[in-house]
């Protein structure tokens, strides 16, 4: 099976979608014994050794969605091409495509006008160029075949895993950087998203004042060019916040600093409003950190009955919530090993597995991917 893959992710910043397609790509160069049929499409800003695939082919003109709409369908043209990031070449024929939510749609505000229009563009164009949708989970299935109107034979599933928390090399270096040697702390994981509910995370802090020997972490930062920011100021990494001393701002940190902080942590707070997965529950259950989720669809099928769920509309009953694992000791081994054992059971072998299948046609109802023939 010869495949391009859309490698424009290699030239971000890692967040979950880009995640995703790298610990995809990974698995399917150790489990896919065709492998080296596989090669990645990379513009010229691409970060070094940002691939996991070998191959890489080099496409040097352009930047940006240009290099995406114009020089990569250029340059595999009549080939299979794979996107995992949510984007893609709109006019591109022989192409899957994996969308994993339907936010500018579900929560337009949380966008500016000019990211959402752009990219409800792209989906009404590649829902009728791409012969098969790719998505993280039931509920974002559901939503693009609504919001889309996708047939639900052309979309299909590929759940994220989480064991590459495996071979994150822990640096605890970021527990005495932040000041968290031998206390109790809870962590945050979102930007000011206003998806991600940090405005009632933050207020259900306020009501655990009594509690004063514990923390409240937050990890992650804001990209203020593309999330409104709802009157949320961003304060310097590792300060106290004005919401207390009790508030430490970790801002971006690495995979081994995010891995210590789970590690050492009593519980991580999760209660977003919309997600097309959800990974930061399960990555830290993985780590045996016990994760607090709202019960939206897309997370609930994501941590099944592993997690503690609150409502994320109730800044008393996050508090309740987060206040139960951090002062009952018994609750919090019994969340502690329910998670564990939930984060570990799939790993990304799994999704690319499935992924090859898809590609190949094995589980599709109608035509193959690898059978669609175009000139495009």
């Amino acid at each position: 099976m010869r495949l391009v893959v859309n490698g424009k992710f290699t030239a971000q910043r890692l967040t979950g979608v880009q995640r995703v397609a790298y610990e995809l790509l990974r698995a399917v160069r150790a489990t896919y014994a065709a492998a080296d049929e596989i090669e990645v499409a990379v513009p010229k800003n691409a970060i070094e050794s940002s691939s996991p695939i070998a191959r890489q082919r080099q496409v040097p003109w352009l930047k940006g969605d240009l290099w995406e709409q114009i020089a990569l369908p250029l340059a595999t043209r009549g080939e299979l091409l794979l996107s995992l990031c949510n984007s893609g070449p709109v006019f591109k024929r022989r192409h899957v495509v994996m969308v994993h939510d339907m936010a500018v749609y579900d929560t337009p505000h949380t966008f500016s006008w000019l990211f959402r229009t752009w990219y409800r563009v792209k989906f009404a164009l590649l829902i009728r160029h791409a012969p098969i949708l790719l998505t993280v989970s039931a509920f974002s299935k559901a939503r693009i075949c609504e919001l889309l109107g996708a047939e639900a034979s052309r979309v299909r599933v590929v759940r994220p895993a989480v064991d590459h928390f495996g071979r994150i090399v822990s640096d605890p270096s970021i527990i005495d950087r932040l000041a968290l040697r031998d206390v109790k702390y809870c962590v945050i994981v979102g930007s000011l998203d206003p998806r991600k509910n940090l405005q009632r995370v933050l207020a259900a802090v306020e009501r655990l004042g009594h509690l004063r020997d514990v923390k409240f972490v937050v990890v992650g930062g804001a990209n203020s060019r593309v999330f409104a920011q709802a009157g949320l100021d961003s304060p310097a990494a590792g300060a106290p916040s004005e919401s207390g001393a009790q508030i430490v701002r970790a801002g971006y940190v690495s995979d081994g600093e995010l891995k210590a902080l789970y590690e050492h942590a009593a519980c991580l707070a999760f209660p977003s409003l919309y997600e097309g997965f959800g990974l930061p529950p399960l990555e830290a259950m993985y780590c045996g950190c016990p994760a607090i989720i709202s019960p939206h669809p897309a997370l609930a099928e994501a941590c099944g009955d592993a997690a503690m769920y609150c409502d994320p509309h109730s800044v008393d009953d996050i508090a309740r919530k987060i206040e139960s694992l951090l002062t009952d000791d018994a609750l919090h081994a019994v969340y502690r090993e329910k998670g564990l054992a939930h984060a570990h059971a799939r790993g990304w072998e799994r999704a690319a597995q499935e992924l090859i299948k898809i590609l190949r046609g094995e589980t599709y109802e109608t035509e193959p991917a690898i059978a669609v023939r175009s000139a495009a």
